[in-house]
Formats: C-alpha cells, structure tokens, sequence
C-alpha cells in the first residue's frame, strides 16, 4: 500500500505550523509566564481560605475575590510604609550612628567562643583582630569596594519598578484565577486527561497538593521563626525590632534564614558592653536557626504524602535552579515524576505474575 507524498507534505507541514504557532504564543506570552506562575501557586496555596471567605461573605465570589486581592495589596504596602515611616521617624538617630561609626569598636572575642571545637580559635581570632583595628580601620579597607558597592545598590533600586509591576501583574492575574478558579481547574483537568487519562488527573491533584504543602510549610515556618527572632530582639533592646521582624521573615521565605540577621543584632549587643544579653542572644539566634530543620519537613509532610527526602531535594533544588518560585516548583516537579515512575513500574505485567 502506497502512501501519497502530497498527505505526507501536508502532514509536514502542519506540524510545522503548529510549532510555529505554539512558539510565537510562548513568546508574546513570556513576558506574563513568572507572574502567572508566581499567582498560580498563591491561588492554589490559599484556594481553601478564599472558599471559607466566600462563605462568610454569603457564597459572593465577587466579595471574597475582593478580599484576596486586597490581603495581597496589603502585604506589600503595609510592610514598606512601616519600614519608610521607621527610617524618617529615626533619621536622627541613624545619622548619628552613621557619624559616630568611625570610632566605634568591639570588645575582645569571649573566652567561650574560642573554646567552641573546630572553628572557635579562627571566629576568635578574626574577631580579636576586627577589635583591634577598629571600625574606622576596616572602613578604610572596605573603601575601595564602596563605588562597586554603591552600583551593585542603584542597580538593585532599578529593579525594584520591575519588581513591583510584577507583583501588580501578578496580583492581577491571581484576582482573575480567583474569580474562575473551577473553569481554570477544570480546564487544567480535561487537559491532563486528554493526555494521561485517570493518570493525567491524578497528576493534577498532587501538583496541587505539593504546591499547597510547600507553602505551608515555607510560610508557616517563616512565621514562627520571624516571631521568636522578632521578640528576643525586642526584649534585648535592638533598634527597629519591628522592621527587623519584617527583614527577618522576608529572608525566611527566601531560605536565607533569620542568622544573618541575628548575628548582626548580636554583634550590636556586644558592642555596647551587654555582655550577658549578647550571649544569650546568640544562643537563641542559633536555635530560632535551626528550628525549620525539624518544622518544615513535618509541615510539608502533613500537606502532601510524599518521601521526606523527595520533598527536601525539591525545595533545596528547585531554590538553586529557579529562584525562590523554585520553593514550589522544585517540589511539584519532583512529585510528578516520581509518581509517574511509580505507577509506571508498578504496572508492570511481568511484576504482577
């Protein structure tokens, strides 16, 4: 049997037009894709809220999306207006401690550092050494990296328009995922079908189970440990507690951690002779630390019934690879595929005999 060329052009053809098409679509959307992604995984982590809201708001979608939108706004701009209102409320005070940082310097590196195994003598030694030089010393040394400093921070406050026109977009689009979050899961679903049948379906969930996990467990986290940084800060007396607070859970959402933070307001406390406070402040900054070793894993464990390990290897791996949206899709990825292998070895007929 012969097969006519001309369908055979055609056929060619046709995929080729089709590729076209998807290709020249990813392009004219490309530029929506991180806010569409970043919305998705909002809607999908908060859906079960917004379903209690539209309740109490007498089953509005309308009033209850209103809500969602406005929580989201509020997030962003409540934070900025505490932090600018903080830093013009004390402008005072940090021009005076900017005046006076020249002559500041440290106290000798306590004797229970040193003793610390491993690495206490070489922390105790450069802190010895940063005490002797003083402050206006390594300010001398750090100068020749201020005008690259200086750049790295107007290059970074170019950005930041980028940014907030993401985080406006991308409110935008979780507003309308909120609005016809059904239309959109059910699209989602029949498309998964299509593809994998029962199998496809299944798929779906469990992104959606991953994506709700990991948020809980990132975002609740965050949570706990900002708090507990944030009041041991506040009874050790530090300056700006509360917007320390705030810089705190932001490092916490990015996986950097609260250390950074405690750290430096320790090393403030020490240098104000509080001895006794900066010791303890020290060691709760390491265990507020490493608190999301042990309650971020059971957290993502309760969302999503998943191996420990493959959930740790999604977040780590996908924060590498893609950034802080990484947190969510590192994980979803990983689940896929090792849901598809599993249930692709396990119908295996040879197994089953």
């Amino acid at each position: 049997m012969s097969t006519d060329p001309r369908d055979l052009t055609r056929t060619v053809l046709m995929v080729i037009f089709i590729l076209g098409l998807l290709l020249a679509s990813f392009r004219i959307v490309q530029a929506f894709a991180l806010a569409t992604i970043w919305a998705a995984t909002i809607v999908v982590a908060t859906w079960p809220l917004m379903l209690r809201i539209e309740a109490r708001c007498g089953g509005k979608r309308g009033a209850a999306t209103a809500v969602m939108v406005g929580v989201m706004l509020v997030t962003l701009i409540v934070p900025l207006g505490l932090a600018v209102g903080s830093v013009i409320t004390h402008r005072e005070t940090i021009s005076g401690w900017i005046a006076a940082l020249p002559g500041m310097s440290l106290p000798s590196a306590p004797s229970w550092l040193r003793e610390l195994p491993v690495v206490g003598a070489r922390i105790a030694d450069a802190w010895d050494e940063l005490a002797v030089a003083g402050t206006k010393a390594l300010l001398t040394q750090l100068e020749p990296y201020s005008r690259d400093a200086f750049g790295w921070v107007l290059g970074r406050l170019g950005s930041l328009g980028a940014a907030m026109l993401q985080f406006l977009l991308t409110v935008v689009i979780a507003g309308i995922l909120y609005a016809n979050g059904e239309a959109a899961a059910d699209g989602l679903r029949r498309f998964a079908r299509r593809l994998g049948g029962d199998r496809g379906d299944k798929v779906v969930r469990l992104a959606g189970q991953s994506v709700r996990a990991v948020a809980l467990g990132v975002v609740v986290t965050a949570l706990v440990q900002s708090a507990l940084g944030g009041i041991s800060l506040a009874i050790a007396g530090i300056p700006f507690a509360a917007m320390l607070t705030g810089v705190i859970f932001l490092c916490c959402i990015a996986q950097i951690g609260p250390i950074l933070v405690m750290i430096a307001a320790t090393v403030w406390v020490y240098s104000t002779g509080s001895y006794g406070w900066g010791t303890a402040l020290l060691v709760w900054s390491l265990l507020v630390g490493v608190i999301d070793n042990f309650l971020k894993p059971i957290l993502i464990k309760r969302g999503a019934d998943l191996p420990i390990l493959l959930i740790f290897a999604g977040v780590i791996g996908g924060l590498f690879a893609y950034g802080v949206i990484g947190l969510f899709v590192g994980p979803v990825v990983l689940a896929v595929t090792y849901t598809l292998l599993k249930e692709w070895v396990a119908s295996d007929p040879a197994a089953a005999t």
